[in-house]
């Protein structure tokens, strides 16, 4: 009796212990893409809003066909659909929505160009919306990427890496600001 109680613990521990881990990874998972999902619904959003922004851009700013344009393109390329479960297509979307969020500031920054523009009562108020999505993604963002540090502690450090290889749980990326986010800025250009 006491051989079988001892076998039983012994092989009964490390059991319960990783059935334990193997939840924990799999509810962080879960959170992860849950925040991935917040994200999504501001990021459609905003991509709604667009196509508002650009009709009404486009009456007053004939000298910035291309940057409207290129905001078209980018805003095609952030709504293509993706896989949830691939981490090299949530970081490709992720990058897409990071494009897309920086030619809309310049845009945003170019209406200051605009006087009539910039006094349009429908602009003031997309532009108001818009930059409320836009705290609502900042949100999102910082909630997304606290789960997904979460998520990749237990994913990376032992013996959730071997758990986590088992049970096909994989790292996520972050959300990053894009590289001409962090880059300096130079105010002469929009001191002219």
């Amino acid at each position: 009796m006491n051989g079988t109680l001892i076998l039983l613990l012994v092989v009964g521990i490390p059991l319960v212990i990783m059935y334990a881990w193997y939840v924990g990874l799999i509810g962080k998972k879960n959170r992860a893409l849950e925040a991935l999902s917040t994200i999504d619904v501001q990021l459609k959003q905003r991509l709604d809003l667009v196509p508002n922004i650009l009709k009404i851009a486009n009456k007053f700013m004939e000298h910035e066909k291309s940057l409207l344009t290129e905001i078209t393109a980018l805003r095609e390329n952030a709504s293509q659909p993706y896989d949830k479960n691939d981490a090299a297509s949530v970081q490709a979307h992720l990058k897409a929505a990071g494009a897309l969020s920086g030619k809309m500031g310049t845009l945003m920054m170019n209406v200051e160009n605009y006087p009539t523009l910039k006094s349009d009562q429908t602009m003031l108020q997309a532009m108001q919306t818009y930059n409320e999505v836009e705290a609502q993604i900042t949100a999102a963002r910082r909630f997304y990427n606290s789960s997904v540090t979460e998520l990749n502690n237990a994913v990376e450090i032992f013996p959730g890496n071997i758990i986590a290889g088992m049970a096909g749980v994989k790292a996520m990326p972050f959300f990053e600001a894009e590289e001409a986010a962090r880059a300096a800025v130079d105010a002469s250009q929009y001191l002219k």
